[in-house]
């Protein structure tokens, strides 16, 4: 049976699918089968699926892509369950009624926070609904400049949430949008090796929280 990983946070531009773009493809690059669920209307996660197709001539790993509406991501997992490791949704920046199915077929629920305040506060609701489901989510700092005040006043933020806290830091790299715009991810993305490195650790991380 498939795992199934949530991504979802309230504010846009947390960095929600860059996170998952590169989850996958580093899960795929261990020989994992990915199976991507885009439940955010923006479409992004489909853009970056089809770009990886077209330039690639095909897949590279086992990765394969659908969208679904917010109440029919049950049955779109479902199809994905017996074939496939791990499951991965896309969720909107919203928060609402429409997150619930998401995360209460979840079996980890990831929450990307940008290093900012305003991304902490918006975390909150993210993290009610998640509570309601009865799943305590990891929280992950993206985009955060090591050694710096901010990212150190956000981690210690994090700590005292309903959540728990990832220990790997995604730093504020141009490479994790670069490979995106290739289709790629950065454990493929040629000069991200700093990048590759902190994804690899976040998956560790995860397979490790999941026990695989």
């Amino acid at each position: 049976m498939a795992t199934i990983i949530t991504l979802a946070q309230q504010k846009g531009g947390s960095g929600k699918t860059t996170v998952t773009a590169h989850l996958a493809t580093e899960l795929a690059s261990r020989g994992h089968r990915v199976a991507l669920l885009d439940v955010d209307p923006q479409g992004s996660l489909g853009q970056w699926f089809m770009m990886r197709y077209e330039r690639t001539g095909g897949l590279k790993g086992d990765i394969t892509f659908s969208t679904s509406s917010a109440w029919g991501v049950t049955f779109e997992s479902s199809k994905y369950q017996e074939d496939y490791d791990f499951i991965l949704i896309d969720t909107p920046p919203k928060i609402d009624s429409d997150l619930k199915p998401s995360l209460r077929i979840a079996d980890l629920v990831i929450v990307p926070v940008s290093a900012s305040e305003v991304d902490l506060w918006a975390t909150e609701g993210v993290l009610e609904i998640a509570a309601r489901e009865g799943k305590r989510p990891v929280v992950v700092l993206n985009r955060a400049r090591s050694g710096t005040r901010l990212s150190e006043k956000i981690m210690t933020a994090l700590s005292k949430l309903e959540a728990d806290p990832a220990t790997t830091i995604l730093g504020q790299r141009v490479a994790y949008a670069e490979a995106l715009g290739q289709g790629q991810g950065v454990c493929e993305f040629p000069g991200a090796k700093i990048a590759a490195a902190e994804v690899a650790a976040l998956t560790d991380e995860i397979l490790g929280r999941l026990d695989k």
